[in-house]
């Protein structure tokens, strides 16, 4: 069966596809070596005064709205959770405006929260697991809803 036009991926969704590749990039990066050192990782949380829960949460939540937003899949939820915790991050880690350093990171945290927050009021774009799931009849309403 010949593809019609409309149906092909145009430059928006391969920009969209690869914005979503870079946004999650990070994310994936950081959770993937917060896990890799595992003890490190508690032991760090732990100098900031958090629990090993917190560390373990934060490293699902990067791997696992990192994975969201490349693949596509509940894509709004996952780029909303990123810009959440990059919001807290940025309000909670880097507020010693006194460094420079500190300053950069509170502003590059900025600049990718609101990347996420861009994305999730979005959409996904074609390249996406998200546009596969909404062309399935008979999907249950709560994740119709969420892909919508």
């Amino acid at each position: 069966m010949m593809e019609s036009a409309s149906s092909r991926p145009g430059l928006a969704d391969l920009i969209l596809f690869l914005g979503r590749l870079l946004l999650s990039l990070i994310f994936l990066h950081e959770g993937w070596s917060l896990a890799a050192d595992i003890t490190a990782t508690i032991d760090i949380f732990a100098k900031l005064g958090l629990s090993a829960p917190v560390a373990l949460a934060t490293i699902a939540l990067q791997i696992g709205a990192g994975l969201s937003v490349a693949t596509g899949f509940l894509t709004r939820l996952g780029a909303l959770a990123l810009a959440l915790f990059c919001l807290a991050t940025a309000l909670l880690f880097h507020t010693n405006f006194a460094s420079q350093n500190e300053l950069l990171h509170f502003e590059k945290d900025l600049a990718i929260a609101g990347g996420m927050f861009v994305l999730a009021a979005s959409d996904a774009g074609s390249i996406s697991i998200d546009r596969l799931l909404r062309k399935r009849p008979g999907m249950h309403r709560w994740l119709r809803a969420a892909l919508s």
